[in-house]
């Protein structure tokens, strides 16, 4: 059963944007709507990072590598978090994915592919 379906990744170049989108689609909306969701990433031969976070009160906070790039946004009547990516770096393909915070060890998806890429 998929708690998160993540997608909108992609190949993009240098410099480029992407909006990732996730559905929550296991999450009962009084369960999704106070709840603390994430952005996460995984690089190829490194750990998975938190990249964002939105609480219940849409507060939004970043890793300092993505701050003024990357925006995260919520729809709670569509249990659906979003990432915009701008400018986005070589250094940044990974797969991305998306979980509350802190994560939930056994709902995470298959995430979205994105590869930054000339």
């Amino acid at each position: 059963q998929v708690h998160f379906l993540e997608s909108g990744g992609g190949l993009v170049q240098p410099g480029g944007s992407l909006r990732l989108t996730c559905k929550a689609s296991r999450m009962i909306t009084s369960t999704f709507n106070p709840a603390t969701m994430g952005w996460y990433r995984q690089a190829p031969e490194k750990q998975r990072e938190l990249v964002a976070s939105i609480t219940g009160g849409r507060t939004s906070d970043y890793a300092d590598s993505v701050r003024g790039r990357f925006t995260i946004s919520r729809d709670n009547a569509r249990k659906s978090i979003y990432l915009q990516m701008n400018s986005l770096k070589p250094e940044e393909t990974a797969v991305y994915y998306c979980n509350t915070v802190p994560d939930s060890p056994e709902k995470w998806g298959q995430g979205t592919q994105v590869a930054v890429s000339s």
